[in-house]
């Protein structure tokens, strides 16, 4: 007997995404250069496994933005967050507000490529009529890849600005993408912050910001390279005013530092 859907525990819903949609976002998310050849061939395998889900979630009756909601929350415990130490060693061994400008300007680069790609697809699909029902997957693959990207930044930055958040891993990937939605950091001192990240606003929250997104990329859908360009350069300025408005939050969230050591003299050369 189906369940209903109000008895349906969150990341239960009609959006159950193969393991791999997960494995895909991870590979396309990971610190490390891609081939652009490659990353475009990830990006199809994701449009195609993404229109399975799709097809599902149109028979039932459920809207776009709620299926892309689900499908999100099901992979955001496997986009792959760094710890400070490894922050740092990845980064050339930088720290502090060095360490975040880096973050923010390989997030950027990392968004613009995924836009570029995305748009010059499109741009194709829009070139070829017969085709043309297949670039909305290929816009939503780029969503959800640059919702990763960016939620994976958020998360990154917190490490850096030591805002630590508590929780399992699936907890703090749900805290992270609930922030992201809402375009703020997470306030330590607030605990009930991970376990209402799933509460009914916060869902409202993550399917808006995921539309708004798609509607972005959905500009690029031009012909010749207007698609490729307006795709890069949108997502590049929405990531660093992302990475602005976290880094501005988390100033002022961050806990105070201890006093150093007072050491005696003859330890004080």
């Amino acid at each position: 007997m189906a369940v209903p859907e109000k008895d349906q525990q969150p990341g239960s819903e009609i959006a159950d995404p193969d393991r791999e949609v997960g494995e895909l976002v991870g590979r396309l998310t990971t610190p490390g250069e891609l081939e652009p050849a490659e990353r475009r061939r990830l990006l199809g395998r994701l449009a195609q496994a993404l229109s399975a889900g799709a097809k599902k979630a149109r028979a039932t009756g459920a809207g776009r933005g709620r299926w892309l909601a689900d499908v999100f929350l099901n992979i955001a415990p496997r986009i792959p967050i760094r710890d400070l130490h490894t922050l740092s060693e990845h980064h050339h061994g930088l720290t502090g507000e060095e360490l975040a400008d880096d973050l923010v300007r390989t997030a950027q680069k990392a968004t613009m490529t995924v836009g570029a790609i995305g748009g010059a697809l499109a741009a194709a699909e829009f070139a070829a009529p017969p085709l043309l029902l297949s670039a909305p997957a290929q816009l939503v693959a780029e969503t959800i890849v640059v919702a990763a990207i960016e939620v994976k930044l958020l998360a990154e930055l917190h490490e850096v600005y030591g805002v630590h958040v508590q929780g399992t891993g699936t907890q703090r990937a749900v805290a992270f993408t609930a922030a992201w939605a809402k375009q703020r950091g997470i306030d330590p001192l607030a605990p009930a912050s991970v376990s209402l990240a799933l509460g009914a606003a916060t869902k409202t929250a993550l399917r808006n910001r995921l539309m708004r997104t798609l509607g972005r990329h959905l500009t690029t859908f031009g012909p010749f390279l207007t698609g490729a360009i307006a795709g890069g350069a949108l997502n590049r300025i929405a990531t660093k005013k992302l990475g602005e408005a976290i880094r501005n939050d988390l100033r002022v969230k961050r806990p105070a530092l201890p006093p150093q050591d007072s050491r005696p003299d003859e330890l004080n050369p």
